[in-house]
């Protein structure tokens, strides 16, 4: 089970109200869709950096580890 924490955020209502017309959906489902766009964002940006070295971008992942669901098949 995922574990959730409880946050306050003071946000601009203009931006808040603009952001929930446009996804349909509500404050939190919102706000974690736009939390999940900055962590691709982030690990797009990481796998920029690499220029084509990905053995050193991949070094912290445990292959078996991420090939255990397509070995399960």
């Amino acid at each position: 089970m995922m574990q959730t924490q409880k946050i306050t955020a003071i946000l601009p209502k203009e931006l808040l109200q603009s952001v929930l017309k446009s996804t349909g959906l509500g404050i939190t489902e919102s706000i974690k869709q736009g939390l999940e766009h900055l962590m691709s964002a982030k690990a797009y940006e990481n796998l920029q950096k690499c220029r084509g070295k990905y053995a050193d971008c991949f070094k912290d992942f445990d292959l078996n580890e991420l090939r255990k669901d397509r070995d399960e098949e």
